[in-house]
């Protein structure tokens, strides 16, 4: 391998990770319609759940029909078409602030290749296209050793710091750390190890009562997000059960602890991924074990 072919292969490489790739996907509508069909909604939750841990910049949803039907016919149901998929992404725990177009196209006109391909064509064409653009992915800036030694910010306490220390009825304590996977009721495998850890702060510390209040993100009005494991739209309890049937199995007293769904109330208003969440509010406080 020449330099050449070496200094072209560096520059694709370079390019490749500089530059974040667009993920697209198309959910296909039967005629006349703007419900998405069974099969296609299925298709969309297993797009959907890819985008998990893609740190995302927008999302862009354009909703199309093929060329039957009147022009203002058709701009309307593609609109639709496009409302729909933008509700499902709502349902599903993907914030709107990252949704910035959802726009109905209209038609896309029919190029016959033969007469046996026009079905297929208008119905390739009864569609809506998604496009999510991920973040550019920044270099980490070195930081000069004179503007590191200059200030010394206070750590905050961890979870199991909280629980050791002194503690009170009505405080409420946010697992930071303990991210759930978007749409289920299971964590990350990153926060499986901080949650034992939680678990056996808690089994030690045997004197505290509380509650595990479970929330999700991103949905309309308040209401709960659907568990896509159990179909049920009560993600938010099942998020907090799930945390209270691993503390069971890790040691803590299963009367010390009861368990509920907060729905979407309590949004924290930072990145949506830190409001599916679980955090446990105490409710009693004993005393100090002996």
């Amino acid at each position: 391998m020449n330099k050449l072919h070496v200094f072209i292969l560096c520059l694709i490489l370079t390019c490749k990770f500089t530059y974040a790739q667009k993920l697209t996907h198309e959910v296909y509508f039967d005629t006349d319609k703007f419900t998405v069909p069974p099969t296609e909604e299925s298709r969309l939750l297993l797009f959907i759940s890819t985008l998990t841990d893609i740190d995302i910049q927008t999302i862009s949803i354009y909703g199309f029909c093929d060329d039957v039907g009147a022009d203002t016919y058709n701009l309307r149901l593609s609109q639709q078409r496009a409302d729909a998929i933008k509700n499902l992404f709502s349902e599903n725990e993907i914030s709107e602030s990252l949704i910035t177009n959802v726009d109905g196209k209209g038609e896309v006109l029919l190029k016959i290749v033969d007469e046996k391909n026009a079905i297929k064509i208008r119905g390739l064409n009864r569609k809506v296209e998604i496009i999510v653009t991920p973040k550019p992915k920044i270099e980490p800036k070195k930081v000069e050793e004179e503007t590191a030694t200059v200030t010394k910010v206070e750590k905050k306490k961890t979870v199991q710091e909280q629980i050791k220390g002194e503690i009170k009825a009505g405080d409420k304590i946010v697992f930071e750390n303990i991210l759930f996977k978007t749409g289920y009721a299971t964590v990350t495998p990153n926060s499986k190890k901080t949650l034992e850890s939680i678990a056996k702060a808690l089994a030690e510390r045997k004197n505290i009562y509380f509650t595990i209040q479970g929330h999700v993100c991103c949905t309309k009005f308040s209401r709960d997000a659907i568990d896509r494991k159990t179909k049920k739209r009560n993600l938010s309890e099942a998020r907090a059960k799930y945390v209270h049937d691993y503390f069971i199995k890790k040691g803590v007293d299963k009367r010390r602890m009861r368990y509920m769904g907060m729905r979407r109330k309590f949004p924290l208003g930072g990145d949506p991924k830190f409001d599916r969440r679980v955090e446990i509010l105490i409710t009693y406080v004993g005393k100090e074990n002996p």
